[in-house]
């Protein structure tokens, strides 16, 4: 079965290519196992494929990867493929997060890829959503954050980051 998905996972993938592997993790129940063996493969696109079909994971499968929420950060710090971060970042993002669990280079990190006007908009914008709910636990650094946030220069950004910018400093000031 192993290698049966693996090869699938090697192949292009579209929308029902995707579902099909969910559906195959789904009823094995193995969302953890599937996603600690391929998240880090050394084919990009066994990876990236892996990753995506997690995406179409309800919020209670998702958050099945809880217990492996720091692996999943050091994958999106560590990976240079771009596809590899954001579906990372997108699958963080679904996950729960508490004070206890912040890390400051991960903040960082994603301080960093918010204003990075060379990085993909998915990433910026998840970056963005993940540093605001960091931020809301410490008054100190949502400070940080306003400040980060205002000082952006919206010209150089795709609508999709300024959507998220602006919606994180409305319900700031409310």
């Amino acid at each position: 079965m192993e290698d049966n998905l693996r090869s699938s996972l090697l192949a292009s993938m579209g929308e029902y290519e995707a579902l099909v592997i969910y559906n195959e993790v789904k009823k094995n129940n193995d969302f953890i196992g599937f996603t600690r063996q391929y998240m880090q493969d050394e084919d990009y696109r066994v990876a990236r494929n892996a990753l995506w079909s997690m995406t179409k994971a309800t919020d209670s499968e998702i958050s099945q990867l809880q217990p492996i929420y720091n692996e999943l950060i050091d994958l999106a710090m560590k990976t240079d493929n771009s596809s590899v971060c954001r579906l990372t970042l997108n699958i963080l993002e679904r996950l729960k997060m508490e004070k206890d669990d912040l890390r400051s280079d991960f903040l960082d990190f994603c301080l960093e890829k918010m204003t990075a006007i060379d990085e993909p908009p998915g990433i910026q914008s998840l970056a963005m959503k993940l540093a605001y709910r960091m931020c809301k636990f410490y008054p100190e650094l949502m400070n940080e954050l306003i400040v980060t946030l205002k000082a952006m220069e919206m010209d150089f950004y795709p609508p999709a980051v300024k959507s998220v910018r602006n919606r994180i400093l409305k319900s700031l000031c409310h």
